[in-house]
């Protein structure tokens, strides 16, 4: 039986835009749209509002809303954009259904401007849901380019086909969880009478991984390190190149002879093409959920990761010819017990298809691809070097200059850097300060307009949800930016019985970092504010304005004292449409203070040496705030917020404790690496670096009470704890600027 099919809902995000394509008998709900501007068009490019019972009001108001998808889907329908009718809706209630009549494709809008998007005073996200007349027969996401062929692999077979040098083969899991087994042989190897495949020993030993995704390191190789394809999306990011496509003797074995199986089937398929037959075919089987236990070295596996539509697109580097299998297992939990079938889709090279992995806010919520930051078009001059962070691709690290470089330039001079992977969050209304006393771990009534303060969310055991900076942006509007989607989910659970809305800016607010001592400087020579609020020399620590770029015309920005570095620094907010000049801007005034682009990679060694936390690494959930050495922002004597009891409980007689350790050597154990007194272990390694300044290995570990006082020696195992220790000493975090003077300057 088929997986079900999923419900079909979208984001629209302020300032943005989503395309629906709707067939006569859907139902369109949309959720909590204050404002929301609709466009219908049919198959002939004619307005088509009348079919979801709505009448044209206005324009579409091209300067309302990040409109470039927009106008450039109407240029490829032969339209102009700023012609076409739309419907604007205002209303307070927090459902409006429309129901088709007729096929049309419908843009929904989520306008505001751009002033009023930096302050807050916009709208919120809204949510589209599609319920459509009839599933449809075979669940394949949207076409990623012009198509050349596609076809359906059946289950429990496979076949064979020719890629030209410039195409991409997109594999498609139709009903999720279903293995594919994979190979390409270079045509020309072929037609010598030469097998040139895919090598997945070679291809794991060029990417440093168990196999490529897109990025730098993205291409399969051939036994002789050539590269056959680059992979250019993955919205799984799971798969097998070290076990066999299934073999018969492997069924045979279990009990099972005469069983179909993926050996055969690659070596049927590739029979006319003069390959050698083999039994047992080393294939690239990808949505095959496995990995080697560390503790007994075996090979395990488990129900694929893979979500119906669920695909791996490459693009070929040669003229190839590929086979592609619908796994027939039915005797494992690889493809949920139930083999279904492969979809394959070959497109021209026209068009370049952009590198992309899927982001899920949660694991059951609507994937997307990841996208390239709003200031893309200005990194991407100085940099190829990039890595997902959410659902954006932003900059590792700038070769022009190099990490080491890019660190000392936040040292001694200042840097730039793009931070938008952050989660933001307006949370407005009457009860927005009672919603965030009962969620955040400071008291947010002392917070004053035009301050931040950092804070955290805990759950019920004191355990870290989040954490991130709050903003009081005006009396009863405050601006949340976090590292996590868990956040908003936290809010608005707790927000039910309260008059508050939040509003999800995600990718329509970027923002920058401006850090290091000469940040200040850069900034008096570009930013302009109006008398009503702070002006640049008077926005202290954690600070926050509205700011413009250089006079009352420019572009707005919010402006905040905060940063991720333990430096003197800025962060600053913008429209998305804004970003480019912003960043060209900064960078152009920077140039007499040296400043320098900067990347993750810098930014990882920094923030360690200044002993700042990171998900996943100091918190996680089943460690609390003290414990994640966070509990400077706590404040127990504030009344009714989540977790205070347990948090109380434990501060009194705490297990555990954050501490640094600077290593007798430059070794950087792996996060997680185990502590030892003795032969004891008495904690792990949660973050650890080189560090430039101190010229030792540093590491934040947490350990037990017991062995945390400032000078102890501990040892750090590697290889398994017993075969290799690192030595060294226990001190306080931060490592660099203990009193944190630098970033109060």
């Amino acid at each position: 039986m088929s997986a079900p099919h999923p419900a079909l809902n979208w984001t629209v995000h302020p300032r943005g835009a989503t395309k629906i394509t709707v067939k006569a008998g859907d139902t369109i709900s949309v959720q909590n749209a204050s404002i929301v501007r609709l466009v219908a068009v049919d198959d002939a490019g004619d307005d088509a509002l009348q079919a979801l019972g709505l009448l044209k009001n206005g324009s579409v108001g091209l300067a309302d809303f990040a409109s470039a998808p927009f106008v450039g889907w109407a240029a490829s329908h032969g339209g102009h954009a700023e012609d076409l009718p739309a419907c604007t809706i205002q209303s307070d209630e927090p459902l409006l259904v429309l129901s088709a009549r007729a096929a049309c494709t419908l843009w929904l809008i989520n306008p505001t401007t751009s002033d009023d998007h930096v302050t807050g005073a916009g709208t919120g996200a809204f949510r589209v849901n599609l319920k459509q007349a009839a599933a449809p027969n075979m669940l394949l996401p949207d076409p990623l380019g012009k198509i050349r062929d596609e076809f359906t692999v059946s289950r429990a077979t496979a076949q064979a086909y020719r890629l030209n040098k410039g195409e991409t083969v997109q594999i498609i899991d139709v009903d999720g969880q279903q293995c594919s087994d994979f190979m390409a042989f270079r045509t020309a190897g072929l037609d010598r009478g030469t097998e040139q495949r895919i090598d997945s020993t070679v291809t794991r030993s060029m990417v440093h991984s168990a196999y490529p995704g897109p990025g730098l390191f993205d291409k399969f190789y051939d036994s002789d390190m050539r590269p056959l394809l680059n992979v250019v999306q993955d919205t799984v990011g799971r798969h097998d190149t070290f076990g066999l496509a299934c073999t018969a003797r492997g069924y045979e074995e279990r009990g099972f002879p005469g069983h179909v199986n993926c050996s055969d089937n690659i070596a049927d398929a590739m029979d006319p093409y003069g390959v050698e037959r083999r039994s047992a075919w080393p294939a690239i089987n990808f949505f095959f959920n496995s990995w080697i236990d560390h503790g007994d070295n075996l090979f395990q596996s488990e129900e694929s990761w893979s979500r119906p539509g669920d695909y791996v697109a490459m693009q070929a580097m040669d003229n190839l010819v590929c086979v592609t299998t619908a796994c027939p297992d039915d005797v494992d939990p690889i493809n949920g017990w139930n083999p279904t079938d492969i979809h394959v889709r070959i497109y021209e090279p026209d068009a370049p298809i952009p590198r992309a992995i899927a982001h899920r806010e949660k694991e059951d919520a609507r994937m997307s691809l990841s996208q390239n930051s709003a200031f893309h078009p200005a990194t991407s001059k100085l940099t190829q070097n990039y890595a997902p962070a959410r659902n954006l691709w932003l900059p590792q690290s700038y070769p022009s200059i190099g990490t080491i470089g890019e660190y000392w330039a936040c040292r001694e001079a200042c840097t730039l850097q793009d931070m938008s992977g952050l989660r933001k969050y307006d949370i407005l209304g009457p009860d927005a300060e009672l919603l965030l006393q009962r969620c955040m771990t400071r008291n947010i009534a002392k917070l004053a307009l035009w301050r931040g303060t950092y804070a955290l969310m805990c759950d019920a055991q004191g355990a870290v949800i989040d954490d991130g900076t709050l903003f009081r942006i005006g009396p009863q509007t405050f601006r949340w930016c976090c590292g996590h989607e868990e956040s908003a989910r936290h809010l608005l659970e707790q927000a039910k019985d309260l008059d508050v809305r939040i509003h999800d800016m995600q990718s329509s607010l970027p923002n920058l970092a401006l850090q290091g001592p000469k940040s200040r400087d850069v900034l008096r020579d570009i930013v302009f504010t109006q008398p009503q609020v702070p002006a640049l020399d008077d926005v202290k620590w954690f600070g926050v304005t509205m700011a413009r770029l250089h006079d009352r015309e420019g572009i707005p920005f919010m402006l905040s004292r905060s940063g991720y570095t333990g430096e003197l620094g800025y962060e600053m907010f913008c429209d998305a449409k804004d970003a480019p000049a912003l960043w060209d801007a900064v960078m152009a005034a920077g140039q007499t203070h040296g400043i320098k682009p900067m990347g993750g990679d810098a930014l990882e060694i920094i923030r360690v040496e200044a002993g700042l936390a990171a998900a996943g690494a100091e918190f996680a959930p089943d460690v609390d705030a003290f414990e994640a050495g966070l509990g400077f922002a706590v404040d127990l004597k504030k009344d009714g917020f989540i977790g205070k009891d347990v948090l109380a409980r434990n501060a009194e007689n705490p297990r555990r404790v954050l501490k640094g350790m600077i290593l007798d050597s430059r070794d950087v154990p792996p996060h997680g690496a185990p502590i030892y007194a003795g032969e004891r272990q008495i904690g792990v390694v949660t973050s650890a670096t080189q560090s430039p300044t101190l010229e030792a290995g540093i590491a934040m570990v947490r350990i037990s009470t017991g062995h945390a006082e400032n000078g102890t020696l501990l040892e750090i195992g590697q290889m398994g704890g017993h075969m290799k220790r690192l030595t060294g000493t226990v001190c306080d975090v931060p490592f660099v600027d203990p009193r944190r003077e630098r970033a109060r300057a």
